[in-house]
């Protein structure tokens, strides 16, 4: 028989450093208001100098170790999803892996943008249903800080910095994941990219003069992907499972933006009251927006051990994911 499978323990780490609408107005051209009315974002959250994308994950990741009650010696598969890795390669699973002393654990990188920690949730859990692995660590973290044109006010003001891990492992019967629906639409590749630094377009003086190591979006496109995206997405999952919207306990979407968040709300006839918020203090953190908004709302003590809980994302790619849960914690 497959096993059940869900979410032992959970951790996240938000870098110090803020940056307050404020702040980004003495940066670029725009405004408190402006950005408030577009985005719902008030502040976000930035790596020091010297942290890059593994330093968050090692914190959460031990934080989520902690959680679950399990040691690294237990983890035997880790998938770090992020668009703004140490490096090209070793993959910073790999480093992860490493630092939590996971020995001979498989370890990868996963890239589906800001869909990438509820990928590597769906991959994990799917690993070990199938008896493949018994316990995983699945990060998702991002220093988009270090890949944003800050120049740019179309895009700067939107992003932040930070990591969310947890422990993926076999749960009671009937708990854990129990609808997943993944997937693209690569004709929309070209919305949201990062052109330079790969082997279409190597490195070179005239790449970093035209700004093509940063994030690129076309806002438009992507907002009307994602309106479309996450009430479409989050049904098929629903379905899946052998529910309906009616079921869901807690929604909890990836923190792009406000206009977005409220449309899935709506499309879904979810009450924002059981919507978990909180891009208003990190902005879009990518593959870290999901784990860190659903750490926070365990906390907070926004779901108990039963419930129904639905993540939903979509990112670069353009990717979709969702996930339904009956939380095991």
């Amino acid at each position: 028989m497959m096993k059940s499978v869900g979410i032992l323990g959970l951790g996240h780490y938000i870098p110090e450093k803020i940056i307050t609408n404020q702040d980004m107005e003495k940066i670029v051209e725009t405004s408190d208001e402006w950005i408030t009315e577009r985005t719902g974002i008030k502040e976000r959250h930035i790596a020091a100098a010297n942290q890059a994308t593994s330093d968050m994950s090692f914190i959460a990741a031990e934080r989520a170790l902690a959680d679950a009650g399990v040691n690294g010696e237990e983890i035997d598969l880790v998938i770090v999803a992020t668009a703004s890795p140490d490096h090209a390669f070793p993959s910073t699973a790999c480093l992860v892996q490493n630092h939590i002393g996971a020995k001979g654990a498989a370890a990868f990188d996963l890239s589906a943008g800001c869909s990438g920690f509820v990928y590597s949730l769906g991959v994990a859990s799917q690993m070990i249903k199938t008896g493949l692995y018994k316990k995983a660590l699945i990060i998702g973290a991002e220093t988009l800080s270090r890949i944003m044109n800050w120049n740019d006010r179309n895009t700067c003001v939107l992003f932040g910095d930070g990591a969310g891990a947890a422990v993926v492992g076999e749960v009671e019967e009937g708990l854990g994941v129990l609808g997943i629906d993944l997937g693209a639409d690569g004709s929309g590749g070209s919305f949201l990219v990062q052109p330079a630094g790969g082997s279409r377009k190597p490195a070179s003086a005239e790449t970093v003069a035209a700004n093509e190591h940063t994030i690129h979006m076309s806002g438009q496109d992507v907002f009307k992907f994602a309106i479309q995206i996450m009430g479409a997405t989050s049904k098929r999952a629903l379905k899946n499972a052998g529910m309906t919207p009616e079921d869901i306990d807690l929604l909890v979407p990836h923190q792009a933006n406000m206009r977005i968040i409220k449309s899935a709300s709506k499309r879904l006839k979810v009450p924002m009251e059981k919507v978990w918020v909180n891009v208003d203090k990190y902005a879009n953190t990518s593959a870290a927006s999901i784990p860190i908004a659903l750490c926070e709302a365990e906390h907070a003590g926004a779901m108990k051990k039963g419930d129904t809980v639905l993540l939903v994302g979509f990112g670069a790619g353009l990717t979709w994911s969702s996930i339904v849960l009956k939380w095991s914690k």
